[in-house]
């Protein structure tokens, strides 16, 4: 593989104009060719297999036309203190916003309280529902703008009007602000790394193209492939990282193999041909990681880690590509300053350097280190036992919207399970007594422990279904309403046997609960999946039965420490302030998996990074201790950098307002920081330092079975330092022309 990336490097840096052009064209045709896709049709989660979705379909089946995925707003009422909602003029003032908001665009019915009776105990708090013929995704801004007038006018006159539901909610993701965060401060990073201009934002500029290229191509997808909306936040969000860390990579071997005397067309070869190999397989690690997601079985997440696997192939092959060629038309801009100036590159192959001197440091004291890098983690890990997972609604948004002012003005007039009520969806098919049927299970339903209270049933034209709701006493999030779910459901075959009719339950809380289940039991599948995958890729990578166990046991450390400070902040409250989260409770049911999967393909990138240059003076001949040594003093501070810059990438999130890619912006972070600074910069060395020559042993029958991939560039080792005459800027020795 050495000497086929070499080549295709010094390929690329020989014929740069060609190269950079067809970027420039694949760039060019995705972007038109997004420009001219249809919109994609959003149709939100889907989860086949669990019983809210079929019940939900069951719903759709039975009840043609009444849109029920269609968008849904409340709006809620609340007369001044001292005053009822009945009162004429506050009642005019309500009739008056309802009728209003009925002749809205794509309205299908706006509900008056005093008809359908929705009025608290008290007299002072009402509210209208509004249905929608759309989803929340295809409402149009003037029908968001008509919501939002008519709920004035009714605030001119006296009353306290908040908008709930999705009515409002445009699903938008980023909004820009964090990116242009970390790429900022991915910029800053690089240029202290480098102290280079045109080294610093040669990583940035081809990571953008990437980017790019990765969103344009989903973009035109979405309509084919049926992806929503949020299929590209995480492409963007990997696509940024990686394509970073690749190019800066290639290009810091590129300035080493500069210093060791090589011409630049050579050393981009090498520069390919070594660094671009450990690219490739850290690349594979992030796919197998994404395209992993299919094991969870939701549709949209195997669908976005697609997309996010799809952006890392690109990033991959712009490092490959791209970076030599950008590097033949300024082979001498990403060098230092001083080089530049002097015409000279300096040696740096054994000078000692803050990441030898703190490989030294480790490997002086390995165990102490190992101890407090294993105990400091697996003590930041202790919460993750309390993990409870859910999907935050309304009631984690800032208190400075209308949506939670709306979600805590419902539960204080209607209790807290108003804002979550359950769907029971009543199969009475082949019943001959439907409606006495349906009524025995709502009151069965309705007399369970911790229901508040129970609507009508409503029936569908032929007489076949019903549907009715049951309040529960707690929030949705709350875990007594899980246990009620779970009771309702436990006590089905009773109620079946003795109404002759099935249910189910479904709505917006049951909804979440089963995803959390089904989440959570697939959990450990796909981590087995994964790391299973992996590890033999990494065994292929490095020749060793234990460096792969170590870089996976690392891993679940980091892993398990940062969900644990997810719980901590998200769910438990500690520090939620400093981040801007208002409102705390279960952790996002999705988060678990993004964190396994994601955290997973990057911490195998610092450690193929890493690892790779530590065995690659092991194979030169290198004792085990001086080779961590050497590969600390070449890798460290890149590794560094690059860490950096995913903290800076994924921690630019942490500045949004929605409460979800806050979770995950910090998650990501948090994930990025412990690996790479604890168990890739302290536990890895200490570790290596204690197997010594038994870390790089591997069963003589496994070796020979197991296929030479060369990743070290050893093959590239026997090949002589040569002068190539047409390079770009061509130099010999350790001269630069001073261009």
């Amino acid at each position: 593989m050495a000497i086929f990336l070499h080549r295709a490097g010094r390929t690329a840096f020989r014929h740069r104009w060609y190269v950079a052009l067809i970027w420039v064209a694949v760039l060019v045709f995705a972007g038109l060719s997004a420009l001219k896709a249809p919109e994609a049709s959003d149709k939100g989660i889907s989860m086949p297999g669990i019983e809210s979705q079929e019940a939900f379909d069951l719903m759709q089946q039975r009840f043609p036309g009444t849109a029920a995925d269609g968008a849904t707003a409340r709006i809620v009422f609340a007369a001044p203190s001292g005053e009822r909602i009945t009162a004429p003029g506050n009642r005019q003032a309500v009739e008056k916003t309802v009728a209003a908001v009925a002749d809205g665009p794509q309205v299908v019915t706006a509900s008056d309280p005093f008809r359908s009776k929705t009025l608290s105990k008290n007299g002072r708090t009402a509210y209208a529902t509004v249905t929608y013929g759309v989803g929340a995704k295809e409402l149009t801004d003037a029908s968001r703008n008509q919501l939002s007038e008519a709920a004035h006018s009714a605030r001119d006159a006296g009353l306290t009007v908040e908008i709930g539901g999705k009515g409002l909610d445009s699903g938008g993701g980023p909004g820009g602000a964090a990116e242009l965060i970390g790429v900022a401060l991915a910029a800053v990073v690089l240029l202290i790394t480098f102290g280079s201009l045109a080294a610093a934002g040669l990583p940035l500029l081809t990571a953008l193209i990437g980017v790019g290229i990765s969103l344009a191509g989903i973009l035109a997808l979405a309509h084919a492939l049926d992806l929503s909306a949020t299929t590209s936040i995480l492409a963007m969000m990997l696509g940024l990282a990686v394509g970073i860390d690749y190019a800066l990579f290639v290009v810091s071997r590129y300035r080493e193999e500069r210093a060791r005397g090589r011409a630049p067309q050579e050393a981009a070869g090498h520069a390919v041909g070594t660094a671009g190999a450990a690219v490739v397989f850290a690349g594979l690690t992030v796919v197998i990681a994404l395209a992993g997601l299919a094991v969870v079985g939701v549709p949209m997440l195997t669908k976005m880690g697609l997309a996010a696997a799809g952006a890392v192939t690109i990033a991959v092959l712009v490092a490959l590509t791209l970076v030599p060629a950008l590097l033949g038309f300024w082979p001498n801009a990403v060098l230092t300053r001083r080089a530049r100036k002097s015409g000279q590159v300096e040696e740096q192959s054994t000078r000692n350097n803050w990441g030898s001197r703190w490989a030294q440091f480790v490997l002086r004291r390995p165990l102490p280190v190992l101890l407090l890098g294993v105990v400091g983690l697996g003590a930041l890990a202790l919460p993750a036992m309390n993990l409870q997972l859910g999907n935050p609604g309304d009631e984690a948004k800032p208190t400075s919207t209308t949506e939670r002012r709306a979600y805590d003005a419902l539960a204080e007039a209607f209790g807290p399970g108003f804002n979550g009520p359950l769907t029971i969806v009543v199969d009475a098919r082949g019943s001959t007594g439907a409606k006495s049927a349906v009524d025995a299970v709502a009151q069965r339903i309705g007399d369970t422990e911790g229901v508040v209270s129970v609507s009508s049933a409503r029936f569908n034209q032929a007489g076949d279904t019903a549907v009715f709701q049951a309040v529960p006493s707690t929030a949705p999030t709350d875990e007594k309403t899980r246990n009620l779910v779970a009771s309702i459901r436990d006590d089905r075959p009773a109620t079946e046997s003795r109404t002759g009719v099935t249910f189910a339950v479904t709505g917006t809380t049951a909804v979440d609960i089963d995803i959390a289940d089904k989440v959570q039991s697939a959990l450990v599948p796909y981590l087995t999946v994964v790391v299973g995958l992996a590890i033999v890729l990494l065994l292929l990578v490095f020749r060793s039965l234990l460096v792969p166990l170590k870089a996976a046991l690392g891993y679940l450390l980091s892993v398990l420490a940062s969900l644990g400070v997810v719980v901590l902040v998200f769910q438990q409250g500690h520090g939620a302030g400093l981040l801007g989260a208002e409102h705390t409770g279960p952790i996002m049911s999705l988060m678990p998996i993004f964190l396994v999967g994601i955290v997973f393909g990057l911490a195998m990138d610092y450690e193929v990074f890493l690892v790779s240059r530590v065995r690659e003076a092991y194979v030169h001949g290198e004792s085990p201790h001086q080779a961590v040594i050497s590969g600390f003093r070449h890798s460290a501070r890149v590794v560094v950098a690059a860490a950096m810059i995913m903290v800076a990438v994924f921690a630019g999130f942490i500045a949004e307002n929605d409460s979800m890619i806050k979770m995950i912006g910090f998650g990501l972070a948090s994930a990025v920081l412990f690996d790479a600074f604890v168990v890739r910069m302290a536990i890895v060395p200490a570790v290596l330092a204690l197997l010594g020559h038994r870390a790089w042993w591997l069963p003589g029958r496994l070796d020979r079975l197991l296929p030479r991939v060369d990743v070290e560039g050893e093959a590239l080792g026997r090949r002589p330092v040569a002068a190539d005459p047409r390079s770009a800027g061509t130099t010999t020795g350790r001269e630069v022309s001073r261009t």
